[in-house]
């Protein structure tokens, strides 16, 4: 099977990259396209071959699926079908048109001329894989367009558009239209040149950076810290040696990398976020128009993510005043971005100016999308379900941003139960990309299909989960913070605790992240819960006396640590372990020395464990589901691939035995999750 097709034009060959969705240049392609090279340059006929692709784009690199895998070194590699390029007398062009990523750019880098359409997006982005280019793009692009600029395209994963990479020299000229056309146009403008640019003929570009003070400028909590700095090392290279010996080390530097966890961890990521965004159906209802219902810092943050996306907003609010103050945080959140050089004035008015206030409910009637974004309580939300069921136009969606409240329960009281969901967006809202799109048991397909897509069309990354106590993120939360409570009553200190998580690569640790988050909200779920809650299992009083002191975290300026006015930065209050100390006495607990090993076992444990049970009762529709809401959401480390990633690199077995371990320890809350359980006996290595 070839997946890349040759035609005539004429006297120009056309050789059409046809891999859907984005042309990966897997085996089959690049097989294809030396066929086709080679068949060309025979062809006296031909006088010139114009490379394009079918579809979305030129090419989105290499076929990513294949890595690790026989078909990634099948012959011809990617650097052999460059090779036969180059050695062609006959000038090959590359008509770049949507992406030209990764392989898709060196590919083009191997050409003799690139022409691009006006917006069309070119880049090395590898490091987002934990990866460098492994097919020249290293040793080519410092040798087209400077050292500078190359590093930093490559290093930072940057991409630029057809415009830019023609003024960079990049690309040779633009062309509107279809790529096969504008390709064919160019070659004839230099089918009479009496020879044609070779970049890798070139001799090593000039060194132009201090490649020791970029090294030492990666920072080392970076997901991708040493693909970056195998980039710099590979670029360097390019300035120091002929272009065969570069290339070796380039290919040297991949090979190393692309076997190691952390490119795995990232790779599985990068297929997990984008099956989890993948809509269930193809049903849809049109979105031109979204009301907020609650203009405090989450309502802010979700009429912003709209805003931004070029969607109308209107926000409402009971009172004036609440209102004002929203109105003021959106515009100083736009006003921090534009000072970071990000966002120019004119972009800032033009978004105000799709942010509509009111205090009038009716005003949001003709809204086709509805998210509630008030206080999480349930009498309050299903209040406000009923005024919008009243007042919102059939058909409209009709949100909740709750975060871990019944979506049923807030569903019933409307009469149109079909029509509700849960949104839950992380804060700041404008800013993360995490969101949990929760199904009701009544909700209708079309609405969830909605959902997914105007997630992905506002920027998130949206996982689909069904509704349970705390859906994904806070159900895992809740085993995540018992343990370091447990740990705290048992010898352990705050500092200590989040000092164990972030060297695990956590982004903050559970108590410092709690103080973030607000201590009086988990508290109103704890006292929620507390009928239920059954009382022969260990139950950790240390948070809730922490908040009967009115410590509710930097709101307070006093949680788990204390602050000083206006900076975060946690310091350890003796305060706060003295509640510790009396909690022990208090539950019988005898304070000891708790190892660093212990704390990260206990809190990374108790996710996967609790996890297992998410995907076993089908709240997610895979396990990597979990992975990425962990990661975008709650600060897991990226370079680890999530909690369930984590678990099969650690081996499931082993796994199972420390939660085994665990459970014969400290009781019932151990209790291996039955998935986990069978995967073990029947020798799977995931979930």
């Amino acid at each position: 099977m070839t997946t890349a097709t040759y035609q005539r034009r004429s006297d120009v060959a056309v050789l059409l990259l046809d891999n859907p969705p984005v042309n990966g240049l897997g085996d089959t392609v690049r097989k294809g396209l030396f066929e086709g090279i080679t068949r060309a340059v025979a062809d006296p006929a031909v006088r010139a071959v114009v490379l394009a692709g079918r579809g979305r784009g030129f090419s989105g690199g290499a076929d990513v699926r294949q890595f690790n895998t026989p078909a990634a070194n099948a012959e011809p590699m990617l650097h052999q079908v460059i090779a036969a390029i180059e050695e062609s007398a006959k000038p090959v062009i590359a008509a770049i048109h949507g992406m030209a990523l990764g392989g898709g750019l060196e590919l083009a880098l191997g050409c003799h001329y690139r022409v691009v359409t006006a917006d069309a997006t070119l880049g090395l982005p590898e490091v987002n894989l934990g990866l460098v280019p492994g097919g020249g793009g290293t040793q080519r692009l410092p040798r087209l367009i400077g050292v500078a600029a190359a590093l930093d395209l490559i290093q930072h994963a940057r991409t630029v558009n057809g415009a830019k990479a023609v003024a960079l020299g990049l690309a040779d000229a633009a062309f509107d239209g279809d790529p096969v056309d504008g390709g064919v146009e160019f070659a004839r403008t230099v089918l009479d040149a009496p020879s044609h640019p070779v970049i890798g003929r070139r001799a090593p570009a000039a060194a132009e950076v201090d490649f020791a003070a970029a090294r030492a400028a990666v920072s080392p909590r970076a997901r991708n810290a040493d693909a970056q700095r195998g980039a710099i090392d590979c670029v360097e290279h390019a300035t120091e040696l002929p272009l065969t010996d570069g290339l070796d080390r380039e290919r040297a530097v991949f090979e190393r990398l692309v076997g190691e966890p952390t490119s795995k961890a990232l790779r599985h990521l990068f297929f997990a976020e984008r099956k989890a965004a993948k809509a269930p159906g193809p049903g849809n209802r049109p979105v031109k128009s979204v009301a907020v219902i609650g203009a405090g810092t989450m309502g802010g943050g979700i009429a912003m993510a709209f805003a931004n996306a070029g969607y109308p907003v209107t926000v409402f609010e009971r009172e004036q005043a609440p209102l004002d103050r929203g109105l003021a945080l959106i515009r100083r959140n736009y006003e921090i971005t534009a000072n970071k050089g990000k966002l120019s004035q004119d972009e800032i008015t033009q978004r105000l100016a799709r942010i509509k206030p009111t205090l009038e409910m009716p005003d949001v009637a003709d809204a086709d999308l509805v998210i509630e974004a008030v206080f999480e309580e349930m009498p309050i939300k299903k209040a406000v379900f009923q005024q919008l069921d009243a007042v919102c136009k059939p058909g409209a969606i009709l949100a909740t941003n709750t975060s871990r409240l019944d979506i049923d329960e807030i569903a019933a009281a409307t009469s149109r139960p079909q029509d509700v969901i849960g949104l839950h967006f992380f804060s700041p809202a404008n800013v993360m990309r995490l969101l949990e799109v929760v199904r009701g048991a009544r909700t209708a397909d079309e609405v969830i299909d909605t959902s997914m897509r105007i997630a992905t069309d506002i920027g998130k990354i949206p996982v689909l989960v069904k509704v349970c106590e705390g859906f994904v993120g806070n159900r895992m939360l809740t085993g995540y913070w018992r343990e370091a409570w447990f740990l705290l009553e048992e010898g352990a200190s705050p500092q200590q605790i989040d000092r164990a998580m972030k060297d695990f690569g956590m982004a903050m640790g559970p108590l410092t992240m709690s103080d973030l988050v607000g201590l009086d909200i988990n508290w109103a779920a704890r006292k929620r819960l507390a009928p239920t809650r059954p009382k022969h299992l260990r139950y950790s009083a240390v948070p809730d006396r922490i908040c009967e002191q009115g410590r509710f975290g930097q709101k307070t300026n006093a949680g788990f640590y204390r602050y000083e006015p206006g900076d975060r930065t946690p310091i350890p209050d003796p305060a706060v372990e003295e509640i510790i100390e009396q909690c022990a006495r208090e539950a019988g607990i005898e304070r000891r020395e708790i190892s660093t090993e212990e704390i990260v076992d206990r809190c990374v444990l108790a996710l996967i464990n609790e996890g297992a049970r998410i995907v076993e009762e089908g709240i997610v529709q895979r396990a990597s589901d979990v992975d990425v809401v962990y990661v975008q959401g709650y600060g897991f480390p990226a370079w680890r691939g999530g909690p369930m990633h984590h678990a099969r690199t650690t081996g499931l077995d082993i796994t199972l035995a420390k939660i085994k371990a665990l459970h014969a320890a400290h009781g019932e809350f151990w209790t291996p999750a039955p998935l986990l359980e069978r995967a073990v006996a029947e020798g799977r290595t995931s979930l």
